[in-house]
């Protein structure tokens, strides 16, 4: 069930070729993270959205186990986690080690864990499957993203919907606007480039036309971001008492430089509703239960400590976080010790007005769709909350095909 993506394309990278006519008239926007700060103090009243997508289909159940229910352990006797290792929830169910910090934050019931979410006649590939999640729309090819459609009904400014992305993901394309990028990515330079040159890049010069002032202008922003990444890794192996070195030898990994990014910005009172982040590597089809638990870690410990960060200020305290995957995997483990790509999984759901606790039905381990969960919540009743209760939108205006606004009670 694993099969090569067309192009340089991977399951573990956003998918840039499903675009609405709003990205297209707006250039899939790259601005630079002073357009972001230029809005400090503009915000509006209201609640902030980030949407943390994890790229490659995350295996739901060894992320919320049922450790309780005996077919799990006889599904995946490789992979599965005993009672001694979960982290206990209740009704059964219990976090992958590797979720330490959103274990703590589920104690002060501030992660709600939605279960059984899907949509009807799933579609395993992962393109077509991130399409559907993003386009909000499953029963046919979508052209503009669900926060795309927001933001054309919130006025269009792209700077109210950023992504630290590579590229523009497709939720952010609306049809007559689309949200922006704001470059992040590593800045290689030749030798013998010295400050003085690169000054000289990010300067605009007299004379010089719009579209070359702006280049210097994004130009000196990704030098000012590749600082700020650098500060941000320091901070974190300064706030890290265990000292614990990453992958890539003390450097932050890439979803700390994001959220701190996203952090900094909120603190500032920047206009922007709703940012975008990712993380990817989840496509895991041989090996996965080391592996996956590594990659778990890797989102628990900057996401707990943005949650942290966020409840310490008042513009924080409007942030809610929304962590989903473009699908789970199959019940039963493949024979390489891994899982091939299914259906069901899991949202997680953190910060203002957010509930802890479980919602949603667990997906039945033996009743099964052809070897895969049947989903019990539609994800476009989790999108109809967070259009309402977060962005202050009519899900009406936005969405297709939902059943009732997802409820915390």
């Amino acid at each position: 069930m694993n099969t090569e993506p067309p192009g340089n394309l991977s399951p573990d990278r956003p998918p840039s070729g499903v675009v609405g006519a709003g990205a297209l008239a707006a250039g899939g926007s790259a601005y630079a993270l002073r357009d972001i700060l230029a809005t400090a103090g503009d915000r509006e009243p209201g609640k902030i959205l980030v949407l943390v997508t994890l790229y490659g289909g995350n295996d739901g159940l060894n992320t919320v186990i049922p450790y309780t229910d005996p077919a799990y352990a006889a599904a995946r006797p490789g992979l599965a986690y005993d009672e001694g290792q979960v982290l206990a929830l209740e009704d059964g169910a219990g976090l992958n080690p590797g979720l330490k910090g959103l274990h703590k934050l589920y104690g002060d019931q501030r992660l709600a864990v939605v279960r059984g979410v899907g949509y009807p006649k799933p579609d395993r590939s992962h393109f077509r499957s991130m399409d559907i999640w993003q386009t909000a729309a499953p029963e046919r090819p979508g052209t503009t993203g669900w926060l795309g459609r927001w933001l054309d009904t919130a006025g269009g400014d792209p700077r109210l919907a950023f992504s630290f992305e590579p590229v523009l993901p497709p939720l952010l394309a609306g049809a007559t606007s689309a949200g922006a990028t704001v470059p992040g990515g590593a800045l290689t330079l030749p030798k013998g480039v010295t400050k003085p040159v690169l000054d000289g890049f990010g300067t605009a010069a007299a004379g010089e036309s719009p579209a070359q002032a702006r280049a210097a202008a994004c130009f000196a922003d990704l030098v000012r971001v590749q600082g700020l990444m650098t500060d941000v890794a320091a901070e974190a192996e300064e706030d890290d008492a265990e000292g614990q070195a990453t992958a890539t030898g003390g450097q932050a990994p890439p979803l700390d430089q994001q959220l701190a990014l996203v952090a900094r910005c909120v603190e500032a009172g920047a206009a922007t509703r709703v940012y975008s982040v990712s993380l990817g590597g989840f496509d895991l089809h041989a090996d996965e239960k080391a592996a996956q638990e590594a990659l778990l870690t890797k989102l628990d410990k900057p996401l707990a400590a943005f949650v942290e960060r966020m409840a310490g200020t008042e513009a924080g305290r409007d942030v809610v976080v929304a962590v989903y995957s473009e699908f789970g995997r199959r019940v039963k483990a493949n024979a390489s010790d891994g899982t091939d790509h299914g259906t069901a999984s899991n949202v997680l759901l953190l910060g203002a007005g957010i509930k802890g606790g479980l919602y949603g039905e667990a997906p039945s381990l033996t009743d099964l769709d052809d070897g895969d969960l049947r989903h019990t919540v539609d994800f476009r009743d989790v999108y109809a909350m967070l259009l309402a209760d977060v962005l202050d939108a009519e899900p009406e205006r936005i969405l297709d095909g939902w059943r009732g606004r997802l409820t915390f009670s």
